[in-house]
């Protein structure tokens, strides 16, 4: 298996064990080839749920480059139910992981077609 193939494998886990979702697949793996290079890196492969910048950034540069979606407080609310379903107190929150999430919670899987 290759690293990324054992990533989504990771990932997959992730959204079972601790989201309590069963993925689908396909979509876990084109929201992973989409992240690129940044899930090998420890730091960027992570979301801080408690640091704002962060969340500031999944905001601007997912929910709204790349979802196609309009700035509002539906956005905030959503990372925020994200946050909440993956476990606060969970220190590792993989960005995939979250993106997935998002992804399902906007119903915007055709992005990833």
């Amino acid at each position: 298996m290759s690293k990324r193939d054992d990533l989504i494998a990771k990932y997959a886990a992730d959204l079972k064990d601790k989201c309590g979702v069963n993925p689908e697949m396909d979509l876990l793996t084109k929201v992973t080839v989409g992240l690129g290079p940044s899930i090998y890196n420890a730091d960027s492969s992570t979301v801080s749920g408690s640091d704002e910048k962060e969340l500031a950034t999944v905001k601007n540069n997912f929910l709204i480059k790349k979802l196609g979606l309009k700035e509002g407080a539906e956005l905030d609310k959503a990372i925020d139910a994200v946050m909440e379903k993956y476990g606060r107190s969970n220190r590792n929150k993989y960005r995939v992981v979250v993106y997935y999430l998002l992804t399902k919670h906007f119903k915007k899987e055709s992005v990833y077609k």
